[in-house]
């Protein structure tokens, strides 16, 4: 994830905005970008860390991993998420 201290996170009814203070953009996110946010924390995880630790605190149901993963990719692109 981005340094904490470059991100302000507000919730918004069913959207969550994420101000990233290096670009100057406001992102308008929802489930799953926030959880997948909170989950990455400062440290971060692999994508099979991640995904194995979003189903074990988030009732994913039938979550598709494709489709969670292709969302930490949208993450990637907006700056909000780094990959090492």
């Amino acid at each position: 994830m981005a340094r904490p201290e470059t991100l302000k996170i507000a919730q918004l009814d069913s959207f969550t905005a994420v101000y990233h203070r290096a670009s100057g953009i406001t992102h308008l996110i929802t489930a799953p970008a926030p959880e997948i946010l909170a989950t990455l924390g400062e440290a971060g995880l692999t994508r099979s860390a991640l995904l194995a630790r979003l189903a074990a605190d988030y009732d994913l149901g039938d979550a598709d991993e494709a489709a969670l993963l292709a969302r930490l990719d949208e993450l990637v692109a907006t700056g909000l998420v780094s990959t090492a």
